[in-house]
C-alpha cells in the first residue's frame, strides 16, 4: 500500500498535461484535447473535447501575458467541469426543479446563453472570494500599521506572513471537511497518474499506485508561489510609487493611504499571476538543487491537499490521461 512517502519511478521527462479534482472524477488537460472523467452509477463516463489552440505568435502567447490568459481560461475550464461532475454523480433519484428565476432566465437567454451566465457568475465569485480572503483582508489588517512601520519593505513582508498564514489555516481546515476528503483523493490520483506517466510505465493500477502523490507541477504549487511572488512585486512597485510620487508619504497613516495602496496592490494581481506562471514554468522543466528547494513548500502542502485515493480513483485517473494522450508521441512535453 502506497503512502506520502512513497517514491517515484524515474522520470523520464515532464509532460504539459495537467489536471483538476472534481466531483468524483478529475479532469485533464493535454495540449490537444481536455477530458472529464466522472465515476457515476459505477461506470466512468468520459468527456472529451479538442482545445482551442492559439497561435504560437500571438500575442496571447508572450511571456507575462501568456500567464495571466492561462490562469483565467484554467479557472474557467475547472468551473465548467466541475459543473459537469456535479451532475454526473448526482443521485439521480433526487432531481430539484429549477427555481422560477433560473427557469425565467434559461427562457429568456437560452440554454446555452444560460449556462455561460452561471459560468461567469461562479468564476467571478470563485476569483473575487480567493482575492478577498487571500489579498484584501491581509491588505486590510497590515494596513492599520502603518502608522508605526513606516519601513515599506517590512510592511510588505508582514503583510506576505498574514497571507500565508490565512492560506494554509484555510488549506488545513478545507483538508478536515468530510466532503472534500474524497475530492482530495481523487486529486492523489491525478497526481499519481501523470507521475506514471512520466516515468515511462504502462498506465495499469498497480503501477499508479506505487507513485508518489506529490507533484511539484501542482495548482497547489502554483498557488503558494503566488503568495511569495507577491511579497517581492508589492514590495518593489509600491516603493516605486512612493518615490515617483512623494506626496503619498504626507498622507502615511490615513485612511486615503491605505485605499490608494491597497487598489494599488490589487491592479497589480495580474502581474503577480503572470511572473509566477514564467517561473513555475522554468522550474517545471528543471531539476537541480534550486527548483527542489522552490517547489519544497508547494510539495509539503499537497500533504494536506491531497489524499491516497482507492484504486477505482486510480481507474478514473488512468481514463482520463489515456483520453487526452497527443497523437504525436512528444507533442505533450513540458
Amino acid at each position: 500500500m502506497s503512502n506520502e512517502n512513497t517514491k517515484p519511478c524515474c522520470e523520464k521527462f515532464k509532460t504539459s498535461i495537467g489536471g483538476q479534482a472534481l466531483i468524483e472524477g478529475i479532469m485533464m488537460r493535454g495540449p490537444e484535447k481536455d477530458a472529464i472523467a466522472v465515476r457515476a452509477k459505477g461506470e466512468i463516463n468520459i468527456e472529451v473535447k479538442p482545445r482551442k489552440l492559439r497561435s504560437k505568435k500571438s500575442v496571447l502567447c508572450w511571456p507575462l501575458i501568456r500567464g495571466a490568459v492561462n490562469f483565467f481560461d484554467a479557472q474557467v475550464a475547472g468551473v465548467k467541469a466541475l459543473m459537469h461532475s456535479a451532475e454526473l454523480s448526482a443521485d439521480d433519484s433526487v432531481e430539484e426543479e429549477p427555481s422560477k428565476f433560473d427557469a425565467w432566465l434559461e427562457k429568456k437567454l437560452g440554454n446555452e446563453s444560460f449556462q455561460k451566465l452561471i459560468v461567469g457568475i461562479a468564476v467571478f465569485f470563485g476569483l473575487g472570494l480567493s482575492i478577498l480572503l487571500f489579498f484584501l483582508l491581509p491588505m486590510v489588517i497590515v494596513g492599520f500599521l502603518d502608522q508605526w512601520i513606516t519601513h515599506n519593505l517590512v510592511l510588505n513582508l508582514i503583510e506576505g506572513v498574514v497571507r500565508m498564514c490565512i492560506f494554509m489555516a484555510y488549506m488545513l481546515i478545507v483538508s478536515r471537511m468530510k466532503d472534500m476528503k474524497r475530492v482530495f483523493a481523487y486529486h492523489g490520483a491525478e497526481h499519481k497518474t501523470i507521475r506514471c506517466y512520466e516515468a515511462g510505465l504502462p498506465l495499469t493500477v498497480e503501477n499508479v499506485r506505487q507513485q508518489t502523490r506529490l507533484h511539484p507541477r501542482c495548482g497547489t504549487s502554483f498557488l503558494l508561489v503566488v503568495m511569495v511572488i507577491s511579497i517581492l512585486v508589492f514590495s518593489v512597485a509600491s516603493s516605486l510609487l512612493l518615490a515617483l510620487v512623494p506626496t503619498m508619504q504626507l498622507l502615511r497613516g490615513g485612511f486615503l493611504y491605505r485605499l490608494i495602496m491597497i487598489l494599488f496592490k490589487l491592479l497589480l494581481l495580474p502581474l503577480v499571476v503572470a511572473v509566477t506562471y514564467e517561473i513555475n514554468r522554468w522550474a517545471g522543466r528543471h531539476d537541480n538543487w534550486f527548483t527542489r528547494i522552490l517547489t519544497a513548500p508547494g510539495l509539503w502542502m499537497q500533504k494536506f491537499t491531497t489524499n491516497e485515493p482507492d484504486d477505482s480513483m486510480i481507474e478514473v485517473g488512468i481514463a482520463a490521461v489515456q483520453a487526452v494522450l497527443p497523437e504525436e508521441e512528444g507533442a505533450d512535453l513540458w
